[in-house]
């Protein structure tokens, strides 16, 4: 199977939704998914054009040899994507995972940032 057949495979599969806060400043914009039960290893984060897009696969707990015999969460995988401003760098783009949240800060590009502007006397 190809790379293309397999991301079309993952993308069709059903996906919970991660709860996401999105905050921005005059800086740029961070955005934190819950991600929990996802390790860093199966985390997959890529931009494609103007769409940033958050796949994370669960990772059972569960002691060897035992299976659960109920269980709320029924999706092995989480899955979310973003439409980012062009005002936004993506080549900038600082990831870091904590305790199940994937903090994403993406900074404003150079000409999108506020500046003062210095008024002279003529």
């Amino acid at each position: 199977m190809t790379d293309k057949q397999v991301a079309t495979r993952t993308q069709s599969a059903p996906a919970m939704i991660p709860n996401v806060d999105v905050v921005e400043d005059d800086a740029g914009i961070t955005i934190s998914a819950d991600l929990p039960g996802v390790p860093k290893d199966k985390l997959l984060l890529r931009i494609e054009g103007e769409t940033l897009q958050i796949e994370g696969e669960l990772v059972s707990d569960a002691p060897e040899g035992m299976e659960a015999i109920y269980a709320e969460v029924r999706l092995p995988r989480y899955r979310r994507a973003f439409t980012l401003s062009r005002e936004l760098d993506t080549e900038k783009i600082n990831a870091s995972m904590k305790d199940g949240v994937l903090n994403l800060r993406i900074p404003k590009a150079e000409h999108a940032q506020p500046r003062r502007i210095e008024v002279k006397a003529t």
